[in-house]
């Protein structure tokens, strides 16, 4: 081998090192940087607290699935906000007595209903354990908020248990404010499971058709296993 082609061969895996160096390099500098966006999904039981809802302190009320899609940016160690659209199936249920059957029936109040809830509020949240980067959060954190939302009511109602009573369509519009807390388990570096739970305090007593029966307006509650993904940030082009 020639003094010139021994050179060539060194300068050449020179070279490929320093490029292979250099790219292993970006790519672990691009992974130690903080991903500050987070996507959520989530699914779950869900309940509403209503005149015509059921007998609570029995447990008798009905019990049906909601539905959440989040979006949070983390702005330093230990704040975010969060901001979460979804939907949460209501229906009436329990057996109330005559004597309020009477009274529902005298105020011309809604006896059932079924229908759907949509919402979409925005929190700040806070999480208990801080952490700078998607690296080093922990295995658990808890993280919790509370904002402000608007909530609209799609509801089919009746005025008696008369299977041929007519239907009515009807719907409700409100502001309210979630209540939102949960608790995440770190599954890999970009993932998190979440068992979450929320209650949206609504401003209204009438989702429902049955307004002034309780001293209580109407609220909806949703617990909801949370699926979270941390997004690669975004690389900026000329």
């Amino acid at each position: 081998m020639t003094l010139k082609n021994f050179i060539t061969i060194g300068l050449t895996l020179t070279l490929l090192i320093s490029i292979s160096f250099t790219a292993n390099s970006q790519n672990f500098y691009k992974e130690r940087t903080p991903k500050t966006d987070i996507v959520s999904f989530g699914v779950g039981p869900s309940f509403i607290y209503a005149d015509n809802g059921g007998q609570y302190r029995s447990l008798y009320f009905e019990i049906n699935p909601a539905f959440s899609l989040g979006y949070t940016k983390k702005l330093n160690n230990r704040f975010g906000i969060t901001s979460t659209a979804g939907m949460q199936v209501l229906e009436s249920g329990g057996n109330p007595s005559t004597a309020i059957q009477n009274t529902w029936a005298s105020n011309g109040s809604a006896f059932r209903f079924k229908g759907q809830a949509y919402f979409l509020d925005v929190m700040p949240m806070v999480y208990l354990i801080p952490f700078h980067s998607h690296m080093n959060r922990s295995l658990i954190n808890l993280y919790g908020g509370l904002g402000f939302g608007l909530l609209h009511v799609n509801r089919i109602q009746a005025f008696s248990f008369d299977e041929n009573e007519l239907d009515v369509r009807a719907t409700s519009t409100t502001g309210y404010v979630p209540i939102r807390a949960g608790i995440s388990i770190r599954l890999g570096e970009l993932s998190d499971l979440a068992l979450e739970g929320t209650l949206l305090y609504t401003f209204t007593d009438n989702l429902d058709g049955n307004a002034n029966f309780n001293r209580f307006d109407d609220h909806m509650a949703q617990a909801q296993i949370v699926f979270k993904r941390f997004l690669k940030p975004r690389t900026k082009g000329w």
